[in-house]
């Protein structure tokens, strides 16, 4: 069992980079599929700086020709193209928009869906977003089979599931390669933690494990040094519910015109790079939500180690105080409804 501080201290190197520079770029391409939305426009952006990256195929259903004219002024190398649904043919030609973001994509981000509003959980999103994570998996299964998934589309605990079983029926599943992002959590846990403890969040690294909703979100922070002598266990408490209700939080705030788009954003572009490093043979460790047998639940999040395609290896998270444990107790049951929720729409 590798050891919570090992875990640590590799992440640690990888999720703080700024990653804006590189000593050997991967030059790879990224598709980003929702990329005229509140996340795939900053992300998409990003992508466009970064030096690992030839080519960003941004795609979605409205406005990326725009976006992607927009985003090709930006004096970087990187090729940007914009597309859209095909409009139909006969005979039928398929989604043509679709098959040219795809194909040849190293690395495929999926931001796309509906935002959340105020009153509304990740889960009250499932009908809309399920439907579209599939449309958008069935065209992954086609177009780059052996891409690495990055699905930031939220159910996450469901909608990754959902990707898994549509690459199942195609015969291309690789578990490595089908990815929930969860990078959002643990920058959301650095920054609560650091401003708990008077410290730059950049030299804090908490680990989140579990899954990306909720409180199935169960960040550790039993396992930051210094972090349980700086506070009393109601604000341990207060900090852990917020880590975990951060997106509400966002939602609440922006009363009514959005969700948490530029954190995620952000936080999209440091699981892209992370993963576009690992292919180019770097050593990488960064949480995600995976197939794992950690626990009894199919997905779980925790500490991986990436390499050239994808997940290597899932880390084990350390050992939990006990605290944590109940945490850890009390979201497997939801955890695993959700999973199954996301296996039987494809199912059905």
């Amino acid at each position: 069992m590798l050891t919570s501080i090992a875990s640590r201290s590799a992440s640690k190197r990888i999720l703080l980079s700024n990653g804006f520079h590189s000593s050997a770029p991967s030059l790879k391409k990224v598709a980003v599929l929702g990329a005229a939305g509140g996340i795939g426009q900053p992300l998409a952006l990003l992508c466009k700086l970064s030096p690992n990256i030839t080519e960003v195929a941004c795609y979605d259903v409205v406005n990326t020709p725009g976006v992607a004219a927009d985003l090709s002024h930006i004096p970087t190398a990187s090729r940007v193209t914009g597309g859209l649904p095909s409009a139909g043919s006969w005979p039928p030609s398929g989604n043509t928009g679709l098959e040219q973001a795809l194909t040849g994509a190293d690395v495929v981000i999926i931001p796309a869906g509906v935002p959340r509003k105020p009153g509304m959980t990740r889960d009250d999103l499932f009908n809309t977003n399920a439907s579209i994570v599939q449309t958008l998996a069935e065209g992954c299964a086609k177009y780059c089979p052996e891409a690495i998934l990055g699905i930031i589309s939220n159910p996450v605990n469901s909608t990754v599931p959902i990707a898994a079983e549509v690459m199942k029926k195609a015969g291309v599943y690789d578990k490595r390669k089908v990815i929930g992002v969860t990078t959002l959590d643990v920058c959301r846990a650095n920054t609560f933690a650091g401003a708990a403890m008077g410290k730059d969040p950049k030299d804090l690294d908490v680990p989140v494990i579990g899954g990306h909703a909720g409180i199935t979100i169960l960040p550790l922070y039993s396992q930051v040094e210094g972090f349980t002598d700086a506070v009393n266990a109601e604000e341990l408490d207060a900090i852990t519910v917020r880590t975990q209700f951060g997106g509400d939080e966002v939602v609440k705030a922006k009363a009514g015109t959005g969700s948490a788009t530029l954190s995620m954003a952000y936080a999209g572009y440091i699981f892209t790079e992370n993963v576009l490093k690992a292919m180019n043979g770097e050593e990488i460790v960064q949480a995600a939500y995976v197939e794992s047998d950690l626990t009894d639940a199919a997905y779980f999040a925790s500490p991986c180690k990436f390499g050239p395609d994808g997940v290597e290896e899932v880390l084990h998270y350390g050992e939990l105080s006990a605290y944590e444990q109940t945490w850890l107790e009390k979201m497997l049951p939801d955890l695993k409804k959700q999973i199954q929720k996301g296996v039987d729409f494809v199912s059905k």
